[in-house]
């Protein structure tokens, strides 16, 4: 067989793999069929999947929210996760073929607490249609199950369309011919540990309309003797429940509580409007700063989605503002890579007072780790701060403090808070100092997937991490004014363990020149983006290559592994990151439009998720905030060099004329960044801040330093 040919059926079977990993269904003449017509996809110069034609289920509205209008597009079944302060909702809901729904709620009260403390020592409770309060329409029980109710003396209804923007509606019709109208809102108190379900119903019909809601109280008590400090009880019942009789055109309110106390006999007043109302203003505070503007909706709206989870998911504890990952599993409790890497950085850009009160908390716990001997930081500080979470060993997590917390501190742009950072930045650097092997890179227990896959005993993750750290440091110092002598030894460091990353991980992986994940490593690995996001790009044409190649690319982005369909969307967001920054505009816009296509109005929407098969894609909040990274480090290429002053190296895409980030809360003021086109080659970018407007016209693919 000639080498040509051998290349073309290793072709036919990597395209054979990503059919596979998209899990289409095929006859096995389609399969081939597919498999031909996907190996004759040249694109760049180098084989690369061809994108799935997407059909979307939810669409945009012109408020910002998107709706499922249900028609006939069902069975269908999602989840998703609200939070606030004090409480977080996962809510399931689907339609059956038959249109019948069913939702549940599962209510997780983070700072309520079990024995002994742990990551999932929060209480939780879930609640299912059955035992809602039972309602009557024209003095006939109303049929939560059915969609056209054939029970005798009840009435059902069919649900027209469902609602997403922070708040879930359900909108519905009732009765056959219809009697009245239903909004049903789902959403969590902003800063009491309760969540509300709301049910509006309007007369359409002629004539008055008796409804009714009956009285509901439901207790649960946790056992004493497994509950910290006193027994729990969590609470459902009814506020506003009575008849009523509707003139027609009028509406009625109605609303159920789900809520946790250690004081049961003193409740708060409720107010479901006033709780709504908070929950609303909410959001909009989230949404107004860092604004995204394209000429591209769909990219639009899923930054304004990524915002409001990123941000929401932040829970007031006895130890701070704590922001979790959520997913019923990781609440009151903080990460060396969700928080201080991934989400943090993020919070640096994101104008939300919350939200950089939860990054300086985070690095502050992380800080109280620190000791003479440089024994590992715990990777997870749980339960409100009275326990940790060590059990992967050292998964990198110093490398990932100290990368995260640098570029916070000089995006953030606050001296002081810099200077509570850098003790904790300097005992980092040093524990990966003394990590360092014999052949000069930075050896770890495991990576942040904690050994589900391997890692070897120094892999490419915590290097690339330590080595952005390193040289985030050195302008950091320069701008603490550290001694030249310290920041030229970071400079140094990092300068050879760039060297060193090429020696010891640069290799030909599956025929692409890329990185091999750890030492022996001959299988092609998500996480090879890295060193694109930290600005290595000296094997930046094989990796890209690789990225999207039908080896690694699957219907939900890069597998973790190669032949495999575990995915984990952290590493597919890392890598849009980079591919951005490495200049390969085209090619990273195509995968993003995909992506965020996929996620804010695909089948399970509207957030970035953490994995699959693990966790069913839960909506874990810090990987929003990667999503927000592609934008303000890949997409706008601002990278943080001082308190006042960061690079800028904009991409903008070719059929695009202008892009903009305005209302931007960084490097100490606020300001807009606007990128326009300027003729052949040319960008114009500009700084609004204070009513003043500062241009500065660049060739394209160049960086600009701005200072403001």
């Amino acid at each position: 067989m000639s080498e040509k040919a051998v290349k073309n059926l290793q072709i036919a079977i990597a395209n054979l793999n990503i059919i596979n990993s998209m899990r289409f269904f095929f006859t096995r003449t389609n399969i081939i069929a597919a498999a031909f017509c996907l190996s004759q996809a040249l694109c760049y110069g180098q084989q690369r999947v061809t994108l799935p034609k997407q059909i979307d289920r939810w669409a945009i509205q012109p408020n910002g929210s998107i709706t499922w209008n249900i028609n006939n597009t069902v069975p269908h079944t999602d989840h998703i996760e609200m939070a606030g302060e004090k409480v977080a909702i996962w809510v399931e809901y689907g339609l059956d073929s038959l249109k019948r729904s069913k939702i549940s709620r599962t209510l997780v009260f983070p700072t309520f607490r079990m024995l002994p403390d742990g990551t999932r020592t929060h209480i939780t409770y879930s609640f299912q249609d059955i035992e809602l309060p039972r309602f009557y329409i024209n003095n006939k029980l109303f049929d939560f199950a059915s969609a056209k109710s054939k029970k005798k003396g009840s009435v059902g209804y069919d649900i027209k369309n469902i609602n997403h923007k922070g708040i879930m509606r359900v909108n519905a019709e009732i009765g056959e011919p219809v009697l009245c109208t239903m909004e049903r809102s789902i959403y969590p108190s902003v800063d009491q540990p309760m969540a509300i379900e709301k049910f509006v119903f309007t007369n359409v019909s002629d004539a008055d309309l008796p409804i009714a809601m009956e009285y509901l109280k439901r207790e649960v008590r946790t056992d004493p003797s497994r509950s910290k400090v006193q027994s729990h009880s969590v609470i459902m019942g009814t506020v506003g429940d009575g008849s009523r009789v509707l003139k027609p055109g009028k509406s009625v309110t109605f609303a159920v509580y789900y809520l946790a106390t250690d004081h049961p006999d003193q409740l708060p007043t409720i107010n479901p409007d006033a709780e709504e109302g908070k929950r609303v203003a909410r959001i909009a505070e989230i949404e107004a700063p860092l604004k995204l503007e394209t000429p591209d909706k769909v990219l639009n709206t899923t930054f304004d989605f990524a915002k409001l989870r990123a941000t929401e998911s932040i829970y007031k504890t006895k130890g701070g503002y704590m922001h979790g990952p959520g997913g019923l599993a990781y609440y009151a409790a903080i990460w060396a890579n969700d928080q201080a890497e991934y989400i943090n950085p993020y919070f640096a850009f994101s104008g939300d007072r919350i939200g950089n009160l939860s990054a300086m908390n985070a690095y502050s716990w992380f800080a109280k780790y620190m000791n003479p001997d440089y024994k590992a930081i715990p990777s997870s500080i749980v339960a409100e701060g009275d326990a940790v979470w060590k059990g992967a060993g050292d998964r990198g997590d110093q490398a990932m403090i100290a990368y995260g917390a640098s570029r916070y501190a000089l995006a953030n742009g606050n001296i002081d808070s810099a200077r509570k950072l850098w003790p904790l930045i300097e005992w980092c650097l040093e524990y990966s100092k003394r990590k360092l092997n014999a052949e000069g890179v930075a050896t770890s227990d495991k990576d942040e997937l904690e050994g589900r896959f391997p890692a070897g005993k120094a892999n490419l993750s915590t290097n690339t991490l330590y080595y952005d750290a390193l040289r985030s440091s050195v302008l950091l110092g320069q701008a603490l004014n550290k001694p030249t002598s310290q920041t030229d030894v970071y400079r140094k460091e990092a300068d050879a363990l760039k060297a060193n990353i090429e020696k010891y991980f640069g290799g030909n992986v599956e025929g692409f020149e890329t990185y091999k994940y750890y030492e022996g490593n001959d299988i092609l690995r998500a996480w090879i983006c890295l060193p694109l996001t930290m600005g290595i790009f000296d094997r930046k044409q094989g990796t890209i290559d690789a990225l999207f190649s039908p080896r690694l690319w699957t219907a939900d982005g890069l597998a973790t592994q190669a032949g495999k369909e575990t995915f984990w969307d952290r590493s597919t967001l890392y890598a849009l990151r980079g591919v951005l920054q490495a200049g390969e505009t085209e090619k990273a816009m195509d995968f993003i439009k995909y992506y965020s296509r996929r996620r804010l109005l695909g089948d399970h929407v509207p957030y970035a998720v953490e994995a699959y098969p693990e966790g069913n894609q839960r909506h874990l909040s810090a990987e929003s905030g990667l999503y927000c990274r592609i934008f303000t480090e890949g997409l706008f290429g601002m990278r943080p060099v001082g308190f006042s002053s960061f690079e800028c190296a904009p991409r903008l895409p070719k059929d695009w004329n202008n892009m903009a980030l305005r209302n931007i809360h960084s490097f100490g003021n606020v300001f807009d960044l606007e990128v326009a086109r300027a003729g052949k080659d040319k960008l114009l970018v500009t700084i609004k801040k204070a009513g003043k407007d500062y241009k500065y016209q660049i060739k394209e693919g160049a960086t600009q330093l701005i200072k403001l």
